[in-house]
């Protein structure tokens, strides 16, 4: 843990979860040399966990083990946080919607219920927000109290969103803007409207600075952003005069406790040689992110302190907002509480994204098992590591816990790819940029049994993927594959296929693992290798071998995509009887002549304030 100046010479010490209160720091303001003050709260990604979970996110039924989160906590930590301090800022990063079944049962009224209680100052919007397409999220902003919605980069013509969504929000009192900013991915990873567009974030964030200079006298700028802990990074080296980052989207946990991906905050110099300011709080309301920051008088962060406050069985809570929530739970308890069956072994989540994971596999073999019963030419499964949203543990398997690890209420699909076309899916895939049309591929996979797929991450884009096996034989170019996936990837979730709407929907998701855990209990797995990071190349085709990406030969490195000469990759549907399933839908910064203006201003605010 480092320190500012400032609060090492005020004698506070700070542990990994524990807000500082000292009386020193309550007055606040401008000092003598012009340098201000201000705390800055922050959650993000918190995903309709209303009420307190489990370590891996499903509802917290063995408290012996441990409950984190819960907005009751959230709030009683901030009402208790903010009572001891005139200027602090209370802001939501996105990501609300879609996770528990609070969502699944009630959409966002209750969602939107819960953020007026939590009184925050300005919210940005997440990708998930607009799960429910353009008109639900507008009914849900029209449902907030007095929190501005504010997102640079989003555009819109829908009447419920035109008026209702600014690029950022001025607090006149303390002198500060805060810019909002949602990733440009989330028309491929949500259901947004064709009236709604999403704008370059770094642009877009950029022109807002540059509108705030230009019509107000604010210095002290700071950004919300739901585009993820790299994308803030870039974003913070490519920008003037923007001084800090709070971030979502990409679930990073920043601190000095186990586990942790990085400094909170991080910091990072842009292109003017000033330093910006990162932090971001992890997911699902564990964590309330809290940073206490002084500018000097050109709005520049002089020093901070802070750390993220864990949400665990010790955090007091608010019983009035935890009695709404015990109410809201009831008409699904009973339901959700449903044991399907037993498993002998966690069935991880936290890794899918990366590698193989156990409860990618699972799921895909349910996808595989299903299907193969009805078709025998299926080869195997495929899904995307995004879609697999919580760990399930050891124990019963609850309903809840199924609808909590897969909400989304996607359908299985079936289609066919020529061999070569399917090479091009994956080396997409692994490489994360779309062989046919260059754009990023946005999440990871997860395959069934019938392929393995050996990859090596250290080749060039196009040339990743070294070796594809279907059943017990090389993937063939000149062979036709029959394989189920899901109706958002067939149809450009994640730019995994090009899109088409040709094909038969069958049962949901969360209906066929349902019945597989009810054929497999109890659940004794492990990981088999089915993905693996190998050294080499793929080697020359022939017909009947591993082919050579299509793409290798035209291939060019563009800055994290490529160019390619290859035919759209586009699935052809196999005709299946349809199911009535459908979708459901602190540290003192700056150059080194700074430390003496740091001592000064610390010294003469203490000698105020004693």
């Amino acid at each position: 843990m480092r320190f500012s100046t400032l609060s090492v010479f005020a004698g506070l010490a700070v542990a990994e979860d524990v807000l500082y209160s000292s009386q020193r720091l309550q007055k606040r303001g401008i000092d003598s040399q012009g340098n201000y003050n201000i705390s800055f709260f922050h959650v993000n990604d918190v995903h309709a966990h209303l009420d307190v979970f489990s370590s891996s996110g499903t509802d917290c039924t063995r408290p012996e083990r441990g409950c984190f989160g819960g907005y009751s906590r959230i709030k009683a930590t901030i009402d208790e946080q903010r009572a001891k301090y005139d200027d602090s800022l209370w802001l939501n990063v996105g990501d609300e919607f879609q996770g528990t079944l609070f969502y699944t049962y009630y959409g966002g009224e209750v969602i939107a219920k819960t953020l007026n209680q939590l009184g925050f100052d300005a919210m940005t919007l997440g990708n998930h927000e607009f799960d429910g397409g353009d008109d639900m999220l507008g009914d849900f902003i029209a449902n907030l109290t007095n929190i501005p919605i504010i997102s640079a980069n989003i555009h819109s013509d829908h009447p419920k969103l035109n008026k209702t969504i600014k690029p950022y929000q001025i607090f006149p009192d303390k002198g500060l803007a805060v810019i909002g900013v949602t990733t440009e991915t989330t028309p491929g990873i949500s259901k947004p409207s064709n009236l709604t567009t999403f704008s370059d974030s770094i642009e877009a964030v950029q022109n807002a600075i540059d509108e705030i200079k230009a019509t107000t006298n604010i210095t002290r700028i700071a950004a919300i952003t739901h585009i993820g802990y790299d994308k803030d990074k870039e974003l913070a080296a490519a920008v003037s005069g923007l001084q800090l980052i709070m971030g979502g989207h990409s679930h990073t946990l920043l601190g000095d406790m186990e586990g942790a991906e990085g400094d909170y905050p991080t910091i990072v110099q842009n292109k003017d040689g000033d330093e910006v300011f990162i932090v971001t709080a992890y997911r699902w309301g564990e964590y309330v992110g809290y940073i206490d920051v002084t500018y000097d008088v050109n709005g520049k962060i002089l020093a901070y302190h802070g750390a993220p406050h864990h949400m665990t069985n010790t955090t007091k809570y608010d019983e009035t907002l935890q009695a709404q929530i015990d109410e809201w739970r009831k008409p699904f308890a009973e339901f959700a509480a449903e044991v399907l069956g037993v498993s002998n072994v966690v069935l991880d989540q936290t890794t899918c994204q990366q590698q193989e994971c156990l409860l990618g596999d699972f799921m895909a073999d349910a996808m595989y098992s299903y299907r193969k019963s009805a078709n025998d030419n299926v080869a195997f499964a495929i899904i995307n590591a995004g879609g697999v949203r919580a760990t399930i543990d050891e124990g019963d398997i609850t309903r809840g816990e199924v609808l909590t690890s897969f909400p989304f209420g996607n359908a299985i699909v079936e289609i066919k790819l020529p061999g070569s076309d399917l090479w091009d899916v994956l080396e997409g895939i692994v490489s994360k940029v779309n062989v046919q049309n260059g754009r990023p591929v946005t999440s990871f996979l997860q395959i069934s049994q019938g392929i393995k797929i050996e990859y090596n991450p250290a080749n060039a884009n196009g040339t990743k993927l070294v070796s594809v096996t279907i059943g017990d034989a090389p993937l063939d170019q000149s062979a036709e594959y029959e394989f189920v996936t899901l109706d958002f990837l067939a149809g450009g979730g994640d730019n995994f296929f090009t899109p088409t709407k040709d094909f038969a929907i069958l049962d949901t998701q969360d209906q066929v693992l349902t019945q597989y855990i009810q054929e497999q209990t109890p659940v004794d797995i492990a990981l088999d290798g089915r993905i693996k990071i190998v050294d080499g190349t793929a080697e020359p085709p022939t017909n009947g071998t591993t082919p050579t990406p299509t793409a290798t030969a035209s291939a060019t490195e563009t800055g994290g995509s490529y160019s390619t000469v290859a035919p759209p990759v586009v699935p052809r549907a196999v005709k299946a009887s349809s199911s009535d399933a459908a979708p459901v839908v602190a540290r003192q910064v700056g150059a080194f002549a700074a430390v003496g203006v740091a001592l000064v201003a610390a010294l003469v605010m203490l000698w105020g304030q004693l």
